[in-house]
């Protein structure tokens, strides 16, 4: 009955704002189509449909305000002209009771709010849609910050989603549109986000791991946990004063270097991506102050790790490739780096994934490089892409808003920023230290042991791989015969050269990060071939 009671609030509210103009209404059959007639009647809406669509979400809570939130994250499905009204959707929600929020500390720390804590602020810092803030002191004399999940939400969550779910049915039945962005898809990505920012343990590790990796930085502060008061619905750490990243006036009235501040900006997202490989992935200003220690060297603040990303090696390598070979205008490799990648199809043609980049990036640097949106042409690539059946990665979407944040938080700090300027060189250099004989020489020592210990198993891998592919490849019976004598090789004589070659394969294959997707994209009968060979070789 209540999920009744509920739909029947979004339909009033889809019609209140009139969401109806999202689908193509006479294109609908008859059985469906005279539940709109009545809305029809009304005057068309004046406001652009972005913003009727964020008040929407506004009006239905905070569970539909997180969802929004998610779409606005997917700039590769979403419209421009709706992303730039989700954007502006606020989290600032209704605060519930103190008295709930000290009851639920207490049941979770197991101790009385007066003897967790010598002083405690009974007032909320802040409220959202997930969680409340609220301040204190640590007897120690540390003030804090005291974070909690929202209680009785899960329920909530759980019900809201089904509908969601009915509704993202509808629009994929009804519309054209809804099937392309994958509206199922989507809501079911969401129900992931939104469960895990329930788990506040996961917020607290992300936190340690992205304070760990500025350790004495100068670039950006990570506030301390307090691992003593986390749970996995309540969450203490270190308290911090700044200036909120949006507040320009202030930050020129203690005459911050604003050039500093937003190249620093620059340079902080791609340490986070290519040299730690784990970024904060909401990196809006509401996440980010400005330390006002010391304004001719500013500093970052980041809060709020609820949500952060990573990429495999060989997206990290091949992301850094294609941006520099894009602004180097080398469309040929952009496509060819596409397929190599497996980002598109193996079977894609190059030339016409080649024109079609082309078409897109072309207009873009007919402008100065101080001008582009780096994040736009990451955005218009893949969506180039798209057409040519790519599926972008969520971790790739991730980078993308992040990006976004990034680039145009640093341009309102400093309007000349030219992002270009500051990450061509860190990429060059990226790329160039990857392959430094130290840069390999870690990566033996990191992976080295696990993998030499699987080598002792390749001849016997190698046998059963040609046994089972013997009737697609149409082995001869003098290469068959060859891999019987590689599998029947006394066992230690095999050990002793498989050590010295697997030192030799494991350089080689750390050495040439598409070294996989090169192999996976080999014809089964090649394939077959270079490894008899090369066990032959290794083992005569």
């Amino acid at each position: 009955m209540l999920a009744l009671v509920r739909l029947l609030q979004i339909l009033y509210a889809a019609y209140k704002f009139r969401l109806d103009t999202f689908i193509a209404v006479r294109r609908l059959p008859w059985t469906i189509r005279w539940l709109f007639i009545p809305i029809t009647w009304l005057p068309t809406p004046d406001a652009p449909r972005g913003e009727r669509l964020r008040l929407f979400f506004e009006h239905m809570g905070p569970v539909f305000v997180k969802f929004g939130q998610l779409l606005s994250t997917r700039p590769d499905l979403i419209p421009p002209d709706l992303m730039n009204h989700l954007d502006k959707l606020q989290d600032n929600v209704t605060p519930f009771p103190s008295e709930d929020f000290v009851a639920l500390v207490e049941a979770s720390l197991e101790a009385p709010i007066d003897s967790l804590f010598k002083q405690f602020d009974r007032e909320p810092l802040a409220s959202a849609s997930v969680a409340q803030v609220h301040t204190a002191t640590l007897h120690n004399g540390k003030q804090v910050v005291v974070k909690a999940v929202r209680p009785g939400l899960e329920p909530v969550i759980e019900k809201d989603i089904a509908l969601l779910r009915l509704v993202a049915f509808l629009a994929e039945s009804l519309s054209a549109d809804g099937r392309r962005l994958h509206m199922r898809d989507v809501v079911e990505e969401y129900r992931h986000t939104i469960f895990d920012e329930l788990d506040l343990l996961r917020e607290a590790a992300n936190a340690s791991q992205l304070r760990r990796n500025f350790q004495g930085s100068e670039m950006l502060y990570v506030p301390e946990v307090h691992w003593d008061y986390c749970r996995r619905d309540v969450m203490v750490m270190e308290r911090i004063f700044g200036i909120p990243v949006t507040h320009v006036d202030a930050l020129n009235a203690q005459k911050t270097n604003m050039k500093c501040l937003a190249e620093r900006g620059v340079e902080i997202f791609f340490k986070q991506v290519f040299e730690h490989n784990f970024f904060h992935a909401d990196m809006h200003p509401g996440n980010i102050f400005v330390s006002t220690e010391n304004p001719h060297n500013p500093k970052y603040i980041a809060i709020d790790m609820a949500v952060v990303g990573s990429l495999s090696r060989e997206d990290q390598y091949y992301l850094a490739r294609n941006i520099l070979a894009m602004f180097r205008r080398d469309y040929r490799l952009v496509a060819e780096l596409h397929v190599f990648s497996g980002w598109v199809p193996e079977d894609t043609s190059i030339g016409e994934l080649e024109a079609a980049i082309r078409s897109v990036c072309e207009p873009i640097f007919e402008k100065p490089l101080s001008e582009i949106s780096f994040g736009h042409v990451l955005i218009s690539l893949f969506q180039t892409a798209r057409r040519f059946n790519m599926e972008v990665q969520p971790q790739l979407v991730l980078l993308q808003k992040t990006l976004l944040n990034i680039e145009g938080l640093g341009r309102q700090l400093y309007p000349e920023l030219d992002l270009w300027s500051t990450a061509h060189p860190y990429m060059e250099r990226w790329i160039k230290n990857r392959f430094h004989p130290k840069a390999l020489l870690t990566e033996l020592r990191r992976y080295g042991p696990e993998w030499m210990e699987k080598f002792p198993e390749i001849p016997h891998l190698i046998f059963n791989n040609l046994e089972q592919l013997q009737e697609l490849t149409k082995l001869t019976p003098e290469i068959k015969q060859a891999t019987k004598a590689v599998a029947a090789k006394p066992n230690t004589v095999v050990r002793r050269k498989q050590i010295a070659a697997g030192v030799l394969i494991l350089a080689a294959v750390t050495a040439w990060p598409g070294f996989w997707t090169w192999i996976q994209n080999l014809p089964k009968t090649s394939l077959a071939l270079i490894l008899v060979a090369a066990a032959v070789w290794l083992l005569r």
